[in-house]
């Protein structure tokens, strides 16, 4: 039986040295490595650990999950559009070298969630998207009302 995957990407500073190190956190290799990017798939507890140059090192990229299936995306999104929540769709697009069909959403204080299924491996790191970039810089929403 398939099942959903958490998936966290953090910033590092040096990418040979953060692989040496989470490999012998992790005692496993990486699934992938490229020159600005790594991931672990760590098979219990299930989480794609991803880790990207760029950013502020030692900070969270972004955080989300990874569903077995386009259907199962699908549906989740719809769950989530019914509630209101304000989304970045994106089918077939290229990211992380891979291709996926995925939304983004955010949390209550602005943490970027990425809600996607893999559809195959690319060698490509991202197609150009002015749209994710301007969702990931977004400040965070507005506080919701105290309960």
């Amino acid at each position: 039986m398939a099942h959903n995957t958490f998936h966290v990407a953090l910033y590092v500073d040096d990418l040979e040295a953060a692989i040496a190190r989470y490999t012998k956190l992790l005692g496993q290799e990486p699934a992938k490595v490229r020159h600005d990017y790594a991931k672990f798939e760590i098979a219990d507890p299930p989480v794609i650990l991803s880790l990207n140059t760029g950013g502020e090192p030692g900070t969270v990229s972004h955080l989300g999950i990874r569903y077995p299936s386009t259907g199962d995306v699908a549906s989740e999104k719809v769950r989530v559009k019914n509630a209101a929540v304000e989304m970045l769709e994106q089918q077939g697009t290229t990211c992380c070298y891979a291709k996926g069909d995925k939304f983004w959403v955010r949390d209550a204080d602005g943490m970027p969630w990425e809600m996607y299924t893999l559809l195959a491996d690319a060698e490509a790191e991202t197609a150009a998207d002015p749209t994710l970039r301007r969702f990931l810089d977004q400040q965070a929403p507005a506080a919701a009302e105290p309960r």
